[in-house]
């Protein structure tokens, strides 16, 4: 098997939810699967066993999905901040230092950063047969391309695994979004996405559909999935900015009452509604 990536036109796009929904329904299908995010900002982070490690809370959760244990491999670098225009960085799940976002760029990123990110990644796909890596933020901030290394740079070293581009069609403009990524990603960059899932969608999908023919034309991709919006979930908030009314968090210790339910409920819902058998046939091209 090869792996897979899910990356996000934006932030808040859903890539850990659908992430988390790949690494169940791939285990589901009796793969070992681990979840991989190479850097993650988050004010909710998740401590190891032993509280001496800690990783984002949105990777344990995918963990959990996966039927996995959760290890600090599965997000190598965690930015904490601190409001104050800095972040505590964690490195291999420990305390590195506490940065701006120039030192982070210029001094840690492409140092310490990727040589973190990429001993973590093939560490992880060593010992799984499918690792379901998650991006950060959007692949084609231009301005930051050079110091990226949570998207396309971690697809090329997991083999240059096949990445999915999820986003908030409940925001609006979606379909200019996906277009506009295409367009700025560079060549050898932009040939790795092999589809598009516009997530969070309310109302009656077909409404959709004469925009999937024109997306196509216009960027060479496919739609593989339209989600709808699931409300309700139990699953635990991945950040402080997504928190939602009577949410919960999960920061150590055994995983919340029904956790296992709900990632069940939530590999059905995207399951339901995008094309498992052409993701699973780009996931299977590596066999």
């Amino acid at each position: 098997m090869k792996n897979i990536m899910v990356q996000g036109t934006s932030s808040g796009a859903g890539k850990s939810v659908v992430a988390a929904a790949l690494c169940r329904i791939l285990s589901d299908m009796g793969y070992a699967v681990a979840p991989f995010k190479s850097q993650n900002m988050s004010r909710y982070s998740y401590a190891l066993p032993g509280g001496r490690l800690e990783v984002a809370s949105a990777q344990a959760v995918q963990a959990a999905a996966a039927r996995c244990d959760v290890t600090h491999e599965m997000n190598p670098v965690l930015l904490k901040p601190r409001g104050d225009g800095t972040s505590a960085v964690y490195v291999d799940g420990r305390m590195h230092g506490v940065m701006d976002a120039p030192s982070y760029y210029d001094g840690f990123a492409l140092g310490a950063g990727l040589a973190a990110a990429s001993r973590a990644l093939r560490s992880l796909m060593e010992r799984f047969e499918v690792v379901v890596l998650e991006g950060a933020g959007s692949p084609a901030e231009v301005n930051l391309a050079r110091y990226d290394i949570a998207n396309m740079r971690m697809a090329h070293l997991a083999g240059d695994a096949p990445v999915l581009i999820t986003c908030d069609v409940d925001r609006g403009g979606a379909f200019a979004s996906l277009a506009g990524t295409m367009r700025l990603l560079p060549d050898d960059d932009a040939r790795l996405v092999r589809g598009f899932i516009l997530n969070k969608f309310r109302g009656d999908a077909s409404i959709l559909e004469p925009g999937y023919a024109i997306l196509r034309d216009v960027t060479g991709v496919p739609v593989v999935g339209t989600v709808p919006m699931i409300d309700g979930m139990g699953i635990p908030d991945e950040d402080s900015l997504d928190r939602r009314p009577g949410s919960r968090r999960w920061d150590s210790g055994a995983e919340p009452p029904g956790l296992q339910g709900e990632l069940d409920r939530l590999a059905g819902h995207v399951r339901d509604n995008v094309d498992m058998d052409a993701v699973v046939k780009m996931i299977s091209e590596g066999e």
